[in-house]
């Protein structure tokens, strides 16, 4: 099954002199926060240590094409799945690709770029846990998971400043696009290792404006980092840590990341926790984790970015 034998190969290749890259994919809907928090979790390591790819690059068709068609981009035929999985495959194994490229301001194919694999390989988009074959290249899973309605504000927000759509035109691809994502995009949370929630907290009063709270789903399938001391401290409120049903009715640990507490309290935790990363360079979190890409910052996406590498430098090993 070929999905093993990915697995035994990179097993394999841990023999040789040069390791494996750690491979670590982000899935979710049009709009997610997908490549806000892939973005912060290379800026940490450095471009010299991080590969970044899209797999929404491997859409067969332009922006254009897609207009006649009978299905949209988040459908598995609109995307060259079998040279995805092909590729990854060789990313896992440390090799090189010649990837395709689809420029997502214009919507129109471009020339390729060659992707050499470096020490971590951050792989996001619709699509990267469709397939037995891509799950098995990777050794971290996330699936970004908002409420539809952050999403949607989200997406319309995006394309109407940066794709030059009309709102109109934003809300009407979101319908057409709604049976596909139901089919082809949620179906991936269940794969991941952890699952992502950036949402006001329920029963809180919070006044307009609050930053959001994170809602991370840390399942089994992987080891966690040890937060007991962190979450034990008199006083810490920027965190805390509940046993849950999965949707599955399976128990999981489900960590909370306040956003309405005040921001130095968060800072004190991240740096903590980055302490323990054991990174090279003295970088400041605090500078280079939460940026959300508008000149805001989230304390709560800094924390989940710092859980995040805190497996992808443990994979190191």
């Amino acid at each position: 099954m070929p999905h093993k034998l990915i697995r035994m190969q990179r097993d394999g290749h841990q023999t040789r002199p040069s390791k494996r890259p750690v491979m670590i994919a982000i899935a979710g809907d049009s709009a997610a926060g997908k490549t806000t928090l892939s973005k912060g979790l290379a800026s940490p390591l450095g471009p010299e240590r991080v590969s970044r790819i899209c797999v929404d690059d491997y859409h067969k068709y332009d922006r254009e094409e897609r207009k006649h068609l009978p299905f949209t981009a988040l459908h598995p035929d609109c995307n060259y799945i079998e040279i995805m999985e092909q590729h990854l495959q060789l990313l896992a194994t440390g090799q090189p690709i010649l990837k395709p490229v689809y420029d997502h301001d214009t919507g129109r194919l471009v020339r390729p770029e060659l992707v050499e694999p470096r020490e971590f390989v951050i792989v996001e988009g619709l699509l990267p846990l469709h397939s037995r074959l891509t799950r098995a290249c990777f050794d971290i899973t996330v699936y970004l998971d908002p409420p539809e309605e952050i999403r949607r504000a989200w997406k319309i927000q995006r394309d109407t400043q940066r794709r030059g759509y009309s709102v109109e035109q934003v809300l009407a691809e979101l319908e057409r696009r709604e049976p596909e994502s139901a089919a082809f995009i949620r179906p991936q949370r269940s794969f991941a290792d952890l699952v992502v929630r950036f949402a006001p907290v329920e029963g809180r009063d919070d006044p307009p404006g609050t930053p959001l709270s994170a809602e991370v789903t840390l399942r089994p399938t992987i080891r966690h980092p040890d937060l007991r001391r962190i979450l034990s401290e008199n006083g810490q409120r920027a965190i805390h840590l509940r046993l849950a049903r999965d949707e599955d009715g399976l128990p999981v640990d489900v960590l909370h990341v306040h956003g309405y507490v005040p921001p130095e309290e968060s800072r004190v935790v991240q740096k903590k926790l980055w302490s323990r990363l054991g990174l090279n360079g003295g970088a400041d979190p605090v500078k280079s984790l939460g940026d959300m890409g508008n000149g805001e910052r989230s304390e709560a996406l800094a924390i989940t970015q710092l859980i995040l590498l805190h497996h992808m430098v443990t994979a190191l090993d």
